[in-house]
């Protein structure tokens, strides 16, 4: 990778707190301005303010538990907080510090990778901006007082070692991807599976590969199996939880078409996709195909889970988690170029490195 200017080594510590001070500007809305908790897009908000405070008094939806990352994560900043911060809330400041430190990790590392394949340095940063500005970020990874920012980071830590073909590390990512989202696991398998769809085709893939991909997927499983142990107290095997999400009222009522129709028609999914993917989707061909490949994946996974229970606009922040990546950095290439055609071979045509 090509360094920028003098001080190549600081380069990225600037990045990551230029991002975490954007961060914070996007969700400091819920320190004061507003309590998330009474917000109705927002309600799953009690659940994670009780595990950051340990007050278990008006809980009421066991199956949150089942995300604790970033609330952990969040505990300490509330304890420091506490009676020092004036008019702030200390939990929702535990969790926006926590959201941030997710949200900050993850733009760094997509402009690390997207800085290799995207025309220019500029155009990655665009892309990350872009990133960073859509109605997802803003509203369900950093000013609601929700989780999403930890599957999100999760994702992009998945794409970035997968680019550099770190697999040996997709195990660490299966255990902390399962701690911060019970659908982590499901997206990140197929968005392996995506990728590894494109490397085989191209002569890449390789056998270790395979089993690191396995060992991910094994070690998630079993972290949501302990999760779960945990909550209920008793023992609940995948396909058991799956069965108990088709049987809650909202889902059973709805057929399969039904609910992915409502996934894709929620105006929560317009507010997300609406202009991006028209200026994402022109310029895919100018970007890794196996990096398609997983964020198809990935997006084709939450629509699945979305359609199964019924998930409507819960469902979009996890498909732009999956494909929100790529499109953004696309559309940076798009508006770069001052929606005329580019002139010279497509970045496409640049082959990701052979690594075991």
């Amino acid at each position: 990778m090509t360094e920028i200017g003098t001080g190549k080594h600081f380069w990225p510590a600037i990045y990551w707190l230029f991002f975490f001070a954007i961060s914070l500007g996007l969700g400091y809305p819920a320190l004061n301005r507003f309590d998330p908790r009474t917000v109705p897009g927002c309600v799953d908000s009690n659940e994670y303010f009780n595990m950051v405070s340990g007050d278990r008094v008006g809980s009421w939806d066991e199956q949150l538990r089942l995300r604790p990352l970033v609330p952990w994560l969040a505990k300490p900043f509330f304890q420091i907080s506490q009676g020092r911060i004036r008019s702030w809330n200390p939990v929702a400041f535990g969790l926006l510090i926590s959201s941030a430190l997710f949200t900050a990790t993850g733009a760094l590392l997509f402009l690390q990778f997207g800085r290799k394949y995207a025309a220019s340095h500029s155009t990655a940063f665009a892309g990350t901006l872009l990133y960073l500005l859509n109605f997802t970020v803003h509203n369900k990874h950093l000013g609601c007082g929700l989780v999403d920012s930890g599957e999100s980071s999760l994702l992009l830590t998945l794409y970035w070692l997968l680019f550099e073909g770190k697999f040996f590390l997709l195990p660490i990512v299966g255990l902390l991807g399962a701690l911060s989202k019970e659908t982590f696991i499901p997206m990140a398998a197929i968005a392996v599976l995506g990728w590894a769809i494109v490397e085989f085709r191209n002569g890449r893939w390789k056998r270790n590969q395979t089993l690191w991909s396995f060992g991910m997927i094994v070690v998630g499983l079993s972290t949501t199996v302990l999760l779960q142990f945990g909550v209920y107290d008793r023992l609940i095997w995948p396909w058991e939880f799956a069965a108990q999400l088709r049987n809650d009222p909202w889902a059973r009522d709805a057929s399969l078409l039904q609910g992915l129709i409502g996934c894709l028609t929620d105006r929560q999914f317009w507010y997300i996709f609406g202009w991006l993917l028209p200026l994402g989707v022109l310029r895919l061909k100018r970007l890794p195909g196996a990096w398609m490949g997983a964020s198809l994946g990935g997006a084709a996974a939450a629509l699945a889970m979305g359609a199964w229970n019924n998930g409507e606009g819960a469902t979009a922040p996890a498909v732009f988690n999956s494909i929100g990546p790529i499109l953004s950095l696309s559309a940076a290439q798009m508006l770069g170029s001052g929606l005329t055609p580019a002139p010279g071979p497509a970045t496409a045509e640049r082959t990701l490195p052979d690594r075991s």
